[in-house]
């Protein structure tokens, strides 16, 4: 059953309560990112910078399985090093407080859409909740394994890729603080919301929009597809980085195909 119905002064006033908690946790979380941003062990040397470093732990486990099979030594290295530098007086300090709030944002997902839940699930019937519950689980879920993807496979392949790249020995390689921060912080905001495809597709099929059929016809286009851009992402001559890459994304497709409604029947026997 549905809670006593709410004026619009009770929605609007419910709705400023979940933007005032909401605020506040990502200030507390932007806060606290800020006091620990700083120093030889903080997060920005520990966390963000850390792939810049032949030590970082993704390119140890590709050194690992490569030597095993003998090749990607090139990730052995561990004197590899990427020089970052700052050409703008107050970037260092402006880069402090948006990268707390971007950690911040990220951490603090999982409550943003717990208030979000909060906000929305009194004008839901009992049997919506429990879809509702999951989606709302579900999402945050696939964010955080996007970001995590991000973070230690597609960025630091394609920053070990991009900042040793040479058009000309006469050119010497130095990448800006905000050059590496920019695209830190969009390739993994990009692979989190990449990885909320299951999600949309799931979304889109409930409107009615989209059945299993759309990703049977499409499959051999998106094997290609996601192929290639496995290939922009990690532009290594090895098949072992490539795929790396690739069945994530291949695997995100298939995994959206089995949350869509199955074709109606008399498309079955156009599939």
């Amino acid at each position: 059953m549905q809670q006593e119905e709410m004026s619009f002064w009770d929605h609007l006033e419910e709705l400023r309560w979940t933007l005032f908690r909401s605020v506040l946790a990502l200030f507390l979380f932007a806060v606290g990112f800020f006091a620990f941003m700083r120093g030889e062990n903080g997060l920005f040397d520990m966390v963000i910078m850390a792939p810049t470093r032949g030590d970082f732990i993704t390119y140890r486990l590709f050194c690992l399985v490569g030597s095993s099979f003998s090749f990607m030594n090139e990730f052995c290295d561990t004197a590899f090093e990427i020089e970052i530098i700052n050409i703008k007086l107050a970037a260092q300090f402006f880069i402090h407080m948006t990268t707390s709030f971007w950690l911040a944002l990220v951490m603090a997902f999982p409550y943003l859409m717990y208030e979000v839940w909060r906000f929305v699930s009194p004008a839901l019937y009992e049997n919506e909740k429990k879809n509702v519950r999951w989606v709302f689980l579900f999402g945050t879920v696939m964010f955080f394994i996007g970001c995590a993807v991000g973070y230690f496979l597609v960025f630091p392949m394609t920053l070990r890729f991009l900042a040793t790249y040479q058009i000309s020995a006469a050119i010497m390689e130095q990448v800006s603080i905000d050059s590496y921060m920019d695209n830190f912080l969009l390739l993994i905001f990009i692979m989190g919301v990449v990885f909320e495809m299951p999600l949309l597709s799931w979304l889109l099929s409930k409107l009615g929009i989209l059945n299993r059929r759309f990703f049977h016809k499409y499959r051999r286009h998106a094997f290609i597809g996601l192929l290639v851009a496995a290939a922009f992402i990690t532009p290594s001559s090895d098949p072992f980085t490539l795929s790396i890459v690739f069945i994530p994304l291949y695997g995100l497709y298939e995994l959206s195909a089995f949350f869509v409604k199955p074709a109606p029947k008399e498309d079955v026997e156009t599939i």
